[in-house]
């Protein structure tokens, strides 16, 4: 598990280190831990042309004292000084005595269109709101590979928020923990791929703000069969949803359970016929939700309406002891009527995109993470907010961060599928958050298998998908976590036609 810090906790650990070991030694860590991934972005570092965007304080002498390294490697290093009256005197004179040129904003476009690699050392983990001029205008010229020192500049590191011009990193060298900014929001887009440099601070980090799953935790959480299981034993999940409008809504929900996989799923709704024709392993009940028989999680609320049989529904489904995962049209009805939810006893989890979050809590506004934490605390149930980072905070104040999601996700019918991951994660038994947040993980690789990506977090490579198509990829998706459960690493399947894809994971 990937564990995150806001920048409140990073400066607290970097102030005890420092007190330890001296702040000129966590600088020289950062720097030869920034520079190495210089080279890693480049490929062959001499003669390489590296222009520094620097700025002030301790961001910009991080980013001058990795130039002094790849000076000595034979690159070609040009700095420019964007506040030069606030530069960091010692990391500016390493940089001129080693042989690199120094310059300011005026003449540095040229510099840039003819640059390998950039170095953004504009703004640390301090800054906040948009870059202002001239940084502003220099970001925009940007057309080559960008490492971002700690965190992109223009982004903000504890809620990954973009207010204006930003810059967009190939990769992003961030010291001694992972901050927040950069796998939530926009900064998740902004960050590209995300390196850790270890300077020491791991002794004074506290508890973590967030956690981002990896591979190995999700195959921990995967319902397997053990001898001795049957249909009863592995997790019976009730799906009551859909309508004669949308009977399609209950097919990919039941369908997400199964995949997931199930025991079983009894379903009962008013789409009795389309999950007959298209799952004949569910168990389809011609009345309500208390007629299916016991069941160990209930999904409730895709494609559901919400007129009064609706809201019956509902309330059925959560008067019940089991955990129960509630879902579109069940969000609206629930935002109407929250003690429905505060009342429970067993585990209840809200599967919210930002709208629905809106007539739930309110706006999410430029904190994600934030807000996803307090609506939970505040209704007592496991929020899991839909986006390219997918956010699952619970009551007690811990909160998850999905790494596979995709733009390719975002297509009618994905949400469904999710929910019935969901419940058929819950129904295994385990802890509801946990369990939310896996069903997010393989949900989301699920969707870049299907797409044909090669990597899950992003849609420049792969083809447009439907939701049946992610439920036909469950299998695959969780085929590849049980066999590479060892966090960060490539991912290899093969597509029906038999193609071998990979990607990192």
């Amino acid at each position: 598990m990937k564990s995150v810090w806001s920048v409140a906790q990073i400066r607290a650990a970097e102030a005890k280190a420092t007190a330890s070991t001296g702040s000129d030694a966590l600088m020289q860590r950062a720097a030869y831990g920034l520079s190495i991934h210089c080279g890693h972005t480049l490929g062959r570092v001499y003669g390489a042309r590296v222009v520094m965007l620097i700025g002030a304080g301790n961001n910009g002498g991080d980013a001058l004292y990795a130039g002094v390294q790849l000076l000595s490697r034979g690159a070609a290093v040009h700095a420019v000084l964007l506040s030069p009256d606030r530069v960091h005197r010692g990391g500016v004179l390493a940089f001129a005595c080693a042989g690199g040129t120094v310059g300011t904003a005026d003449g540095a476009a040229d510099r840039l269109a003819r640059a390998d690699l950039v170095v953004d050392g504009i703004v640390g983990i301090g800054g906040s709101g948009p870059l202002r001029a001239p940084a502003d205008a220099l970001v925009e010229q940007l057309r080559c590979p960008v490492v971002a020192v700690d965190v992109p500049s223009g982004v903000d590191a504890d809620t990954g928020h973009v207010a204006g011009a930003a810059v967009s990193a190939t990769r992003t060298v961030t010291f001694g923990g992972v901050k927040a900014g950069l796998v939530v929001g926009a900064g998740v887009e902004h960050s590209g791929r995300v390196e850790l440099v270890d300077i020491g601070l791991g002794p004074y980090l506290d508890h973590p703000l967030v956690s981002v799953l990896e591979a190995a935790d999700v195959a921990g959480l995967l319902p397997v069969p053990r001898p001795g299981d049957d249909k009863y034993s592995r997790g019976v999940v009730g799906v009551a949803s859909g309508s004669a409008t949308y009977e399609g809504a209950a097919v990919l929900s039941v369908g997400g359970a199964l995949r997931a996989k199930a025991g079983m799923v009894r379903y009962a709704g008013s789409a009795t016929h389309a999950v007959r024709a298209r799952w004949p392993e569910a168990v389809v009940t011609d009345g309500r939700p208390a007629d299916a028989g016991r069941v160990q999680a209930w999904v409730i609320g895709s494609g559901l309406g919400t007129d009064d049989h609706a809201r019956s529904l509902v309330v059925e489904v959560l008067d019940t002891d089991v955990p129960v995962v509630v879902d579109a049209d069940a969000l609206t009805l629930v935002a109407k009527e929250k003690q429905l939810v505060r009342s429970r006893i067993a585990p209840t989890v809200l599967t919210p995109h930002d709208r629905e979050f809106e007539r739930l809590f309110g706006p999410v506004g430029e904190d994600r993470l934030g807000a996803a934490r307090r609506a939970a605390a505040d209704i007592g149930a496991t929020v899991l907010l839909k986006g390219q980072a997918t956010i699952v905070a619970a009551p007690d104040g811990r909160a998850f961060v999905n790494p596979t999601g995709s733009g390719w996700l975002a297509t009618a019918g994905t949400g469904d599928v999710l929910a019935g991951v969901a419940g058929a994660f819950l129904a295994a038994g385990g802890d509801p958050a946990a369990a939310a947040a896996a069903a997010a993980y393989v949900h989301g690789l699920a969707g870049a298998i299907a797409a044909g990506a090669r990597d899950p977090m992003s849609t420049a490579t792969g083809a447009p998908i439907i939701a049946i198509d992610v439920v036909d990829a469950l299998p695959a998706a969780t085929r590849s976590i049980r066999s590479n459960g060892g966090g960060w690493r490539l991912f290899h399947f093969w597509d029906k036609n038999g193609s071998v894809h990979a990607f990192t994971v």
